[in-house]
């Protein structure tokens, strides 16, 4: 690991940082049927024949529902990657030993993410029900090869957090956007670059340190694992609640045609391509997952 990369985004962070009481100028309503708040080409349904067949009016109605449904991953998301590096804090194994730098910056860290989830939250309380609930399904390890399970956390975090960077660039310069999304996303993808710096050198020490010593049987059972991940992570973009919310009468055959569209398909593995490459450089995935 290159703690004087970790110390430059930690000496970053202390001076670039984003008030979340001041930052969003929110509005007391949004008007949902004249606006779009997702980029279309980001939408569940767009390239399918259901997006096709919507007036502009439902589509940029649709939009509402899935950025309702972004920031919720975002907030079920974040609220376990804060649980999880908060345990690792102050340990005598595991990241923190490698440098007081890495506490530091875990601080800053869990701070940041916490102020993510009230500009998340506060979209969704303020605009719509509330965020939807957590549906994500969850692979217990019942005993973890040493290593294996800081490995696995940071993994997950990382996935999570590049496929959701992803969008939030796109949408953080999409000027057709309602401007309290458009900037929820700028904020966020400012402050998860470094994130991900951070994730992407832990992530690579991590496999580096620990997996000499795993056995080809523990290697394929990471890799099975992970793999798996990326899909579950990606099921949570095609949710039934988005699609009753914006009209459709049979909310998971929209899930599960638009899930299985070609189009969608690709657009998956456009998404998660550098996240992929990153684990088959450091040596982790041989293959490329099918999304």
């Amino acid at each position: 690991m290159n703690l004087v990369t970790i110390a430059k985004i930690y000496e970053t962070s202390v001076i670039d940082h984003t008030n979340p009481y001041t930052a969003i100028d929110w509005a007391d309503t949004v008007d949902r049927q004249s606006e779009w708040f997702m980029s279309p080409k980001l939408i569940s349904l767009y390239g399918t024949e259901y997006y096709a067949n919507l007036s502009e009016i439902q589509q940029k109605e649709l939009s509402f529902w899935e950025a309702i449904n972004f920031f919720t991953l975002n907030i079920h998301g974040e609220k376990a990657l804060i649980q999880g590096l908060a345990a690792r804090l102050y340990q005598d194994h595991g990241i923190a030993e490698i440098g007081d730098i890495i506490n530091k910056y875990i601080h800053i860290f869990l701070a940041e993410e916490n102020q993510h989830m009230s500009y998340f939250g506060g979209f969704c309380n303020r605009y719509a029900k509330g965020p939807y609930p957590d549906k994500k399904i969850d692979f217990p390890v019942n005993e973890y090869a040493p290593g294996e399970d800081d490995f696995l956390f940071f993994a997950k975090v990382l996935i999570f957090e590049e496929t959701v960077d992803v969008y939030n660039r796109i949408m953080a310069t999409d000027m057709n956007l309602n401007p309290i999304a458009r900037m929820i996303n700028n904020i966020h993808h400012h402050e998860e670059t470094r994130h991900l710096i951070f994730g992407r050198q832990v992530v690579e020490t991590l496999f580096k340190q620990y997996s000499p010593a795993w056995s080809a049987e523990t290697l394929a059972k990471i890799q099975k694992y992970i793999t798996m991940y990326f899909s579950v992570t990606w099921a949570e973009y095609y949710n039934p609640d988005v699609y009753r919310d914006a009209g459709f009468d049979k909310p998971f055959e929209v899930r599960q045609a638009a899930y299985k569209n070609p189009i969608n398909q690709k657009h998956r593995q456009e998404i998660s391509s550098s996240c992929i490459r990153f684990f088959q450089n450091i040596g982790f995935l041989e293959k490329a997952p099918v999304l």
